[in-house]
């Protein structure tokens, strides 16, 4: 029995708790949030003992694994505390870290640690993405040319309104269409480099975001160029899209866009005002949030790589970081 603590309890520590309880041989044991209202209802609803800080956890519940769902910013944090603690491994949330430094460091304790790290980039998971890099990479397509992705929906709501901080969140950018950055690496290869145009730095030092967009360009090291949309301003619900265009041809999808299925995301309550925020789901038996535990799981039994490595993480990192740095400085930036 694997025996997983988890570190939050707000929207996605709710969700990842819900795909622990459907895997065989999984259990959570412990929640810890800075929250007690938030960590004693989300530990009750799995039969888990709920805590103030990961220390006493670790003691106590004496976990397998821990799973990091916090904001952001405190991904290093305990990340480096799970680490020097001798587990069977980590989970944290995308994204790794803050900060490239960040995950250097996080990257380096897992290794004196001996303790196997899981970025959670959940898109390689869901099937149409899955899909998709496999008919690219099989020639569908034939040489792929340009490749234009969308997400995004209205602004999400938290605790202490955290994704409204740019200097916490990182924006629409950092948060959101990282999911698309790992992707495209994943199926394309390497970025070289990067030009975007956004509203993260409209807002003055210390103001709070009510909105925010962005549009990035990528020029991949194979001459595929990309262009990635965000966007936390569209009052008309949570949207997917993609299109990879070939020298043979086509590759086109929409997730609730006018022209398709409408299908609404999830909204998961963070503990903040609003509604909370949109967890994209999948109408597929098996929730994609599963699979890459399941994934994951699986790795650490048998002793496999997952197939999202932290290098993988830290790079998706570098790219958002990079899409920022020329939102600020209005100039593209090599990688």
């Amino acid at each position: 029995m694997m025996r997983v603590a988890i570190v939050g309890a707000g929207g996605m520590a709710k969700a990842h708790a819900g795909c622990y309880a459907n895997i065989p041989g999984a259990k959570v044991v412990g929640v810890c949030d800075i929250r007690p209202d938030a960590a004693e209802s989300l530990a009750s609803a799995h039969g888990a003992q709920a805590f103030g800080d990961l220390d006493s956890m670790l003691k106590a519940a004496k976990p397998d694994l821990v799973d990091v769902c916090v904001p952001t910013p405190w991904h290093a944090e305990y990340v480096l505390e799970a680490a020097r603690a001798g587990l069977k491994g980590i989970v944290v949330e995308k994204p790794m870290a803050r900060t490239v430094e960040q995950c250097d460091e996080i990257i380096a304790a897992c290794n004196r640690g001996g303790v196997p790290l899981f970025v959670a980039h959940v898109l390689r998971f869901f099937p149409e993405f899955a899909a998709a890099r496999e008919q690219v990479l099989a020639g569908a397509v034939g040489t792929p040319v340009t490749v234009r992705t969308r997400r995004g929906g209205p602004f999400p709501r938290a605790w202490e309104n955290w994704y409204g901080r740019p200097d916490w969140s990182g924006g629409c950018i950092l948060d959101l269409i990282i999911h698309d950055f790992d992707w495209l690496r994943w199926t394309f290869g390497d970025v070289e480099r990067v030009y975007a145009k956004g509203l993260v730095g409209a807002a003055a030092p210390g103001q709070e975001m009510e909105r925010d967009y962005a549009l990035v360009t990528l020029r991949f090291r194979s001459g595929v160029i990309g262009h990635v949309e965000g966007t936390w301003a569209d009052p008309g619900g949570f949207k997917v899209a993609f299109e990879v265009a070939g020298t043979e041809g086509l590759l086109e999808f929409n997730f609730n866009q006018p022209a398709g299925v409408p299908y609404v995301a999830a909204v998961q309550s963070s503990g903040g005002t609003g509604p909370g925020v949109a967890v994209p789901e999948s109408p597929v038996a098996v929730s994609p949030y599963q699979l890459e535990l399941e994934h994951f799981l699986n790795a650490l039994e048998t002793g496999t790589a997952p197939c999202v490595t932290p290098e993988d993480g830290r790079e998706a990192v570098r790219i958002a970081l990079a899409a920022l740095e020329s939102i600020e400085t209005g100039a593209p930036v090599t990688l």
